[in-house]
């Protein structure tokens, strides 16, 4: 008896946490369709406390950072939130999303791609 509280009590609490995370990224999502960016990146916070265990959340909710950092105008941010969310996740869908959309923050004039350094050799003056 004790035996199956204990598994009760275990499976509720997990379908608490999931059914917050899953409240707290919806309202994300209509905040960000409202134009709320502030309400946003808090709502994303509560997401990323509750979601430490489910990792399957975290692109989502970089790639959804990176548009609202777009749409403040802050394009350097959003530029390296795609370029995180690629390296950490090179396969998933939303590293796809953040690689097109890198390519048109580049077409935009927002972000240019890393170009090869050139070297330039330093006149040496003599010490005296």
């Amino acid at each position: 008896m004790r035996a199956l509280i204990v598994i009760a009590l275990a499976t509720s609490v997990v379908g608490c946490t999931r059914w917050s995370m899953d409240h707290h990224l919806n309202n994300a999502y209509r905040a960000y369709d409202r134009g709320n960016c502030e309400q946003v990146m808090l709502e994303l916070s509560q997401v990323d406390r509750t979601s430490r265990a489910r990792p399957f959340i975290h692109p989502e909710v970089s790639m959804l950072r990176g548009q609202c950092l777009e749409r403040q105008k802050l394009y350097v941010d959003a530029v390296q939130t795609y370029q995180y969310l690629i390296a950490r996740y090179p396969q998933n869908e939303y590293a796809y999303r953040a690689r097109a959309r890198l390519q048109t923050l580049e077409q935009l004039g927002h972000f240019r791609s890393a170009e090869a350094a050139t070297t330039r050799p330093v006149a040496a003056t003599p010490w005296r």
